[in-house]
């Protein structure tokens, strides 16, 4: 997968004791994303800024705001607006990139 020229935060961010780690990567523009992997689990993001959350593999069960869980697999995605949440359960490793909007 191409990102083309970015930098990255070689600091990782850790989640949820370890359940979702992720990487920052920031693009010539100042875009922000993060590309990660949630372990196992279900876990809950309440959202400050609008994300597009894109598959890249593993299969994720998710509800955003309340609604009915939906499917996601890889090259799929979703998205969720600032204030909002969603919730993702994840049976595999669930590998994404996270735009922030």
């Amino acid at each position: 997968m191409e990102l083309g020229q970015v930098s990255v935060n070689p600091k990782a961010n850790i989640y949820f004791e370890g359940k979702c780690i992720s990487h920052t990567v920031t693009d010539v523009n100042g875009k922000r994303k993060s590309i990660g992997v949630i372990l196992p689990s279900t876990l809950r993001f309440d959202l400050s800024t609008s994300e597009i959350m894109e598959m890249v593999s593993g299969v994720a069960y998710v509800s955003i705001n309340g609604e009915k869980e939906k499917t996601y697999q890889e090259g799929q995605q979703w998205e969720v607006g600032a204030g909002g949440y969603f919730v993702i359960r994840a049976l595999e490793p669930v590998h994404y990139i996270c735009h922030f909007e």
